[in-house]
């Protein structure tokens, strides 16, 4: 067994993993608790995390037009500051309310500028996302959603224009907590390569779904939870950069080992806003 501590305060609590050389699941060996990015080491940071009462919080709206909104406006070529700033704008002018506002306004108040760390900032792609805005706003104030799990709120978004599996899979993992999808973008694909519990020909693009099977069959090897997985897996990876570039200039095969922090009770929660970036 590999044995961890996690130091809070005066306590301390220990963590047992199994050996570095038994699998997680087929083919995925558990590797050393202290070298990024093993799956010892991830299990190792939810359980710290949960101890700590760090965990990420990836809830971005308080009703799930916000939420929908909030996703739509980040993703993919959208800075985390700026998706926010245009949610919170849109918001202010009563864009989640009962009644949604016509496609005219809501790219208007798209095309204000932002202000943003003291600078005026231009939101991208203004006319695509108030078309896809308003879409979604008008199908979710018509229908009601179905919410007994996260595949079946996933699906009925997909519906909706400009939503993809990661947008909805996203919207579903953050308004139900959902462990039965994924939120598979760049770095929780290179997160898979390096741990070796992705089939390297697959492509987010091209095999979405097999890919979030792979996903969720390693996080309940591990014993934890997919969502909570996910958001603590696309953290580190967002945050460390030059260390994954570098491992992955090595080969997928060679973790790095990291030294030992005692865990420190966090005041705030971390954000996702930027996840898809």
């Amino acid at each position: 067994m590999q044995l961890g501590a996690i130091f809070i305060n005066q306590v301390v609590f220990n963590i047992e993993l199994p050996k570095a050389d038994s699998e997680v699941i087929p083919g995925v060996p558990w590797g050393a608790m202290e070298a990024f990015p093993t799956p010892a080491y991830w299990a190792y940071q939810v359980y710290a995390r949960r101890l700590t009462g760090d965990r990420v919080n990836y809830k971005l709206g308080t009703t799930l037009k916000e939420e929908v909104g909030a996703c739509l406006l980040g993703g993919h070529g959208i800075p985390a500051n700026v998706g926010l700033a245009a949610f919170q704008h849109v918001k202010e002018r009563g864009a989640f309310g009962n009644q949604p506002p016509a496609e005219e306004s809501l790219l208007e108040w798209l095309k204000d500028p932002l202000a943003i760390d003291s600078r005026q900032v231009r939101y991208r792609f203004a006319k695509q996302k108030a078309r896809y805005l308003y879409a979604a706003l008008q199908k979710l104030s018509a229908e009601h959603p179905p919410l007994g799990s996260g595949k079946a709120l996933r699906d009925w978004l997909l519906a909706i224009p400009g939503i993809g599996y990661k947008t909805a899979s996203w919207v579903a993992r953050n308004w139900l907590d959902a462990d039965d999808v994924a939120i598979l973008d760049i770095h929780i694909l290179r997160a898979g390569l390096l741990g070796n519990f992705f089939e390297s020909n697959l492509t987010v693009e091209r095999h979405y779904l097999e890919l979030e099977e792979q996903f969720i069959r390693f996080s309940k090897g591990l014993g934890v939870r997919a969502s909570e997985l996910d958001a603590l897996m696309w953290l580190e990876m967002m945050s460390s950069p030059d260390t994954v570039h570098s491992i992955m200039g090595m080969g997928y095969r060679k973790p790095v080992s990291i030294p030992r922090r005692r865990a420190k009770k966090s005041k705030t929660n971390s954000s996702q806003l930027p996840l898809i970036g």
